[in-house]
C-alpha cells in the first residue's frame, strides 16, 4: 500500500505480494462482520461447534491470523521507503502529509465499516519511516527484533499475571475479567456483543465516532508490533530482497528457516489453549502476545517464498500484482462487501453463520477483487482511493 504515482515503474512482484496480503487479510476479517467480537480469537464464544468449525479456526491460527498482516505492514513499509528514496532531500512534509491522509481515511473506514481497520495505526507508525531510513538494513533488522521484543515484553506485564490467577484459580482480579469479557464466554458480554452487531448503520457510527479517543489507547498498544513488522519490511528492500535480488536458493531457505522457527510452535500454542478449553485468560494472552514473535516469523516466511516463486510474466503473479496494484481500495471495498452480507442495512447475516460457513463466504470479495482488479486497471490505472490519497496528500504537503 503506498501512495504512488501512475507514471511511476512498479515492480509487479512486489504489487502481487501486496496481492496476496491482501486476500489474506479477507480470510480474517470476516469474523469481524460475521460474529460476534469475542469470538474472533475464540471459537468456542459463538459459531464454532462443528468439528470442522474448530479446523477452520486451528488452521487460520496457525496460518492466517496476524501472518498477513504482518505482510501488509512490511509491505507498507517497503512502499514507503520506495517513495522516499525517490523524493529527494524534502521528504517530511509530503510524508506527513500521506500519513494525515491515510489516518483520516483509517479514522472514516473504522468509524463506517471496520472497527478493527488497520490504516490508522500504519499512519502512526509511518512516521517514524524518515527516521527509520537512515539505518542500514542490519540495523533495521535489529529494530524489528527489538519492536518484538517490546511488544511481548509488555504484552506479559499487561497479562501475566492472568495466566497466572487462572492457573492459581483465582479469576476475580480486574485484569482476569477483562480477559474473560473480551476473549472468552461471559454471558453478559456476550449478549452485549450480539445487541451491538443488530444496530442500524447511523447508530453504529456515531457510536464509533464517540468511541475514536478509546480506540487511540488500543493504537497504541499495538505501534511496536506494527513499527516491527515495517521495520522488517524496510531492511528486506534495502537488502534487496524484496527488489528480487537475492538467489532463488537463498529466498527460499529463509522461507525454510522462518517457518520451521515458526510453525512448531504456533501449533503448540493452538494445542495449549484447545486443550485448556479456550479460557479467555489464555486465548487472549496467546493470540495478541505469545504468538506475535512466530507470526512475525511466518509473514516473513511468506513474502521470502512467494517472491521467490513469482514470475512476472506469469498469470497468477500479474493478476494477483493487479489486485495489489489497488490494494488501499480493495482493502475498504472488502469492508464494503462484508457490510452488505452481515449488517443490519444489509442481508443482516451477522450472528447467522457457523465459522466455517463464514470462513466460506470471505471468498465473495476475494473473487470480486480477482475480477474488477485487472479490469481497473487495465481500462482505468490508479485506483479511486489511491487516487484520493495521493491527491489530497499533495494537496496538503
Amino acid at each position: 500500500m503506498v501512495a504512488s504515482s501512475p507514471k511511476q515503474k512498479r515492480l509487479v512482484e512486489l504489487d502481487a505480494l501486496r496481492g496476496l496480503a491482501v486476500i489474506g487479510i479477507v480470510w480474517m476479517n470476516v469474523y469481524v462482520f460475521a460474529l460476534p467480537a469475542q469470538a474472533y480469537y475464540n471459537p468456542s464464544v459463538w459459531g464454532g461447534d462443528a468439528a470442522i468449525d474448530r479446523i477452520v479456526w486451528a488452521a487460520s491460527f496457525v496460518f492466517v491470523e496476524d501472518k498477513f498482516r504482518t505482510l501488509f505492514a512490511m509491505l507498507f513499509g517497503a512502499g514507503c521507503l520506495i517513495l522516499l528514496e525517490r523524493s529527494g532531500e524534502n521528504v517530511w512534509r509530503p510524508h506527513a502529509a500521506r500519513m494525515a491522509v491515510l489516518f483520516a481515511l483509517g479514522i472514516a473506514h473504522s468509524v463506517l465499516l471496520a472497527s478493527n481497520d488497520v490504516l490508522r495505526v500504519y499512519a502512526l507508525a509511518g512516521l517514524a519511516v524518515p527516521v527509520l531510513a537512515q539505518l542500514s538494513h542490519r540495523a533495521l533488522y535489529a529494530t524489528a527484533i527489538g519492536f518484538v521484543a517490546v511488544h511481548v515484553g509488555g504484552g506479559i506485564v499487561v497479562f501475566g499475571s492472568v495466566v497466572v490467577d487462572y492457573y492459581a484459580g483465582r479469576m476475580g482480579s480486574d485484569a482476569s475479567l477483562f480477559a474473560q469479557r473480551n476473549f472468552g464466554a461471559d454471558e453478559p458480554a456476550l449478549r452485549a456483543a450480539l445487541e451491538l452487531g443488530q444496530e442500524g448503520f447511523a447508530e453504529r457510527a456515531a457510536r464509533r465516532a464517540g468511541e475514536i479517543p478509546a480506540q487511540l489507547w488500543v493504537i497504541a498498544g499495538s505501534l511496536p508490533i506494527n513499527l516491527a513488522a515495517i521495520a522488517l519490511g524496510m531492511a528486506l528492500w534495502k537488502d534487496r530482497m524484496l527488489a528480487r535480488e537475492w538467489r532463488m536458493f537463498r529466498m527460499q531457505r529463509l522461507a525454510a528457516i522462518c517457518a520451521l522457527l515458526a510453525l512448531p510452535s504456533l501449533f503448540g500454542l493452538a494445542w495449549w489453549v484447545s486443550k485448556e478449553g479456550f479460557p479467555g485468560a489464555l486465548v487472549g494472552p496467546v493470540s495478541l502476545i505469545l504468538s506475535a514473535p512466530f507470526d512475525t516469523l511466518l509473514g516473513l516466511a511468506y513474502a521470502a517464498l512467494a517472491i521467490a516463486l513469482f514470475n512476472a510474466s506469469g498469470t497468477i503473479t500479474r493478476l494477483l500484482a493487479c489486485v495489489g496494484s489497488l490494494s488501499l481500495t480493495n482493502y475498504v471495498m472488502t469492508s464494503v462487501v462484508f457490510a452488505a452480507i452481515f449488517a443490519s442495512w444489509g442481508l443482516g447475516l451477522f450472528a447467522q453463520l457457523s465459522r466455517g460457513q463464514a470462513f466460506a463466504i470471505s471468498f465473495v470479495p476475494i473473487a470480486a477483487m480477482l475480477i474488477w482488479s485487472p479490469i481497473w486497471t487495465r481500462t482505468i490505472g490508479q485506483g479511486p482511493l489511491e487516487r484520493l490519497w495521493r491527491r489530497a496528500a499533495a494537496a496538503l504537503s
